[in-house]
C-alpha cells in the first residue's frame, strides 16, 4: 500500500488547512484510516481516525471540534479539515492505514509525511 500525503503548508494562526491522502495498493474501503503528526523534538500523535465505512470518526484531544476527518472509497482518499488552527498544530502530519487500534505502534502503512507551519 502506498500513502501520498498533500495539503501541507504555511498558515497563519486562526486559519485553515486540508489535507489529503490517496492510497494504492490496497483495500482502502477496507482499512481503518488515520492521521497522526509529529512536531519537532516530540513524539509521534494520534490526531484522527476513522472507520471503513467513514462512519465513525475519532480525534485526539487537542484537535476535537477543530478538525474533521473523511474518506470518499471511490477516490481511494482520505481527508483533514483542519480549522482554527494554533501555533502547536505545527507538525508534519502522517497519514495512516490499516490501523489495529489508534497507537503508533498499531499502523501498519505509513505515508511520507506532509509539513504543517502556523505561524502568528
Amino acid at each position: 500500500v502506498q500513502l501520498q500525503a498533500s495539503g501541507g503548508g504555511l498558515v497563519q494562526v486562526g486559519g485553515s488547512l486540508r489535507l489529503s491522502c490517496a492510497a494504492s495498493g490496497g483495500a482502502f474501503s477496507s482499512y481503518v484510516m488515520g492521521w497522526f503528526r509529529q512536531a519537532p523534538g516530540k513524539d509521534r500523535e494520534f490526531v484522527a481516525g476513522i472507520s471503513w465505512s467513514g462512519g465513525t470518526p475519532y480525534y485526539g484531544d487537542s484537535v476535537k471540534g477543530r478538525f474533521t476527518i473523511s474518506r470518499d472509497n471511490a477516490r481511494n482518499t482520505v481527508y483533514l479539515q483542519m480549522n482554527s488552527l494554533k501555533l502547536e498544530d505545527t507538525a508534519v502530519y502522517y497519514c495512516a492505514a490499516d490501523l489495529l487500534d489508534f497507537t503508533v505502534a498499531h499502523v501498519k502503512y505509513w505515508g511520507q509525511g506532509t509539513k504543517v507551519t502556523v505561524s502568528s
